[in-house]
């Protein structure tokens, strides 16, 4: 038995050095070693036979690396969290999608989730962590985490809850994506992005906030709704905060280049016997009602923030009405984030598009930063 002892062991030593280099990984092929027998014993069976069929099946041709070209880190698996990842994963925008929350069983009941789809779609490939080492050298981070919005609660009551939250999770996203662009989701978007910029300490341009890009997705397609033509092809932006004060541009909106403000000088207005400012009301309630149906808003800004993923890191140069520092414009001198149209590329925000404001629609946007700028103000970072 000592004989067969030594002589197992010398075997074991080559043909794991031969399995080495046939499958990396592995600890030796059963093919081989299944015909060593002890004297009097049965044949000694050391790995599973999922790895005799892996080292069956492959044959290692060169060693490689992984190379992701794009990761897209999601802080929060959540609703809203989950509506960006799907969406992003079918646009086909990531080769790493990267997913972090402190509900580790949640977490890892979305992540399988989401990888037993990969029959069905090009699935990246999809990591998942409650800990922020998993999203190092990420292109992109989005930040969905913080507390939800209640029933009948303001966007902007949310921040004391929410910068806390922030503190923890900034310095960890800057520890190991020091170059990412950062896209905040989480409510207050606008302030919540002030405070993001503020922590991160990176250039404006890397820093941005997902704003009114949703408002001014239902500002069209309600608008659409009324002229039964589909939102693609309305025209008109909703600008400044992304809540109750937010600036419907109505001497901007048009239909295939026709100015609806030149057929109706009163459009928007309280004199309009049409009350086309209803569509406005509409814009700012949608999610207020949204969250007292079904508890939560999820598809729309998923499908929103994947539409500004898509700009950023295809390139893209599509103009977007985002959450970003506007002091210095349209007579705005505080240290405020708003949404205007802004050029999103590889580098993030790379120009802002002056919009021809009217006096009143300048007015309106000055009241939202000074909305915002009542509260941010009181902050402690």
């Amino acid at each position: 038995m000592n004989w067969a002892s030594g002589a197992l062991r010398t075997n074991w030593r080559a043909v794991a050095a031969q399995a080495k280099f046939l499958c990396p990984g592995m600890a030796l092929c059963l093919r081989r070693v299944a015909r060593i027998q002890l004297r009097g014993g049965w044949p000694f069976v050391p790995v599973s036979k999922m790895a005799t069929l892996k080292c069956e099946l492959i044959k290692n041709f060169t060693p490689e690396k992984a190379i992701h070209h794009n990761k897209i880190s999601i802080i929060g698996t959540g609703s809203v969290g989950m509506a960006c990842a799907i969406s992003i994963i079918l646009k086909s925008l990531s080769d790493e999608l990267a997913l972090v929350d402190v509900n580790e069983g949640k977490l890892m009941g979305e992540t399988m989730d989401l990888q037993h789809g990969s029959p069905f779609v090009k699935m990246p490939n999809i990591v998942s962590s409650k800990d922020y080492h998993i999203t190092a050298n990420s292109n992109l981070v989005i930040i969905t985490a913080g507390a939800r919005q209640e029933k009948g609660e303001t966007r902007l009551n949310l921040v004391q809850r929410n910068v806390s939250i922030f503190k923890l999770m900034i310095s960890n996203i800057t520890q190991y994506s020091p170059h990412c662009k950062l896209i905040v989701v989480s409510n207050p978007v606008d302030i919540l992005t002030y405070v993001a910029w503020k922590l991160s300490g990176f250039p404006k341009n890397r820093v941005i906030g997902s704003g009114c890009n949703l408002d001014t997705a239902r500002f069209r397609f309600l608008i659409g709704q009324r002229l039964g033509i589909h939102s693609e092809s309305c025209h008109g932006w909703i600008l400044g905060e992304h809540g109750d004060s937010s600036v419907p541009v109505w001497s901007g909106v048009n239909i295939a280049g026709v100015s609806l403000k030149n057929l109706n000088s009163d459009l928007g207005t309280d004199k309009d016997h049409e009350q086309w400012n209803n569509v406005h009301k509409e814009v700012i309630a949608s999610a207020y009602e949204i969250i007292k149906r079904k508890g939560f808003t999820s598809w729309a800004i998923g499908l929103s923030v994947a539409d500004l993923t898509e700009s950023i890191l295809r390139n893209l140069r599509r103009v977007h009405p985002v959450s970003t520092i506007i002091k210095d414009l349209y007579g705005i001198k505080e240290e405020v984030f708003l949404s205007v149209p802004c050029i999103l590329g590889e580098n993030g925000i790379t120009d802002i598009i002056n919009v021809n404001l009217t006096p009143g629609e300048e007015a309106c946007l000055k009241k939202s930063a000074e909305t915002l700028w009542k509260i941010q103000k009181e902050l402690s970072l």
